[in-house]
């Protein structure tokens, strides 16, 4: 659980950092791309953040039936 966790979070961190860092260019600059492109990271950063608790919710289920049906 230890590496799903390291890849998870370097996932999220990876998308959420750069998200808020153009986010602040958009608000410095005005530019339209780089708000889109912080509306990107922002949905890809939701994305991994929702799959990687589904995942985790999902396989302690798994694992809690498997022990019960055969453990």
């Amino acid at each position: 659980m230890t590496v799903f966790y390291w890849v998870m979070g370097v996932l999220i961190v990876g998308t959420f950092v750069p998200s808020v860092l153009y986010l602040l260019l958009y608000a410095t600059t005005g530019e339209p791309a780089c708000l889109r492109r912080s509306q990107a990271l922002w949905n890809v950063s939701r994305v991994f953040s929702l799959l990687g608790f589904n995942l985790l919710v999902w396989g302690h289920v798994v694992y809690g039936l498997w022990s019960i049906w055969f453990g």
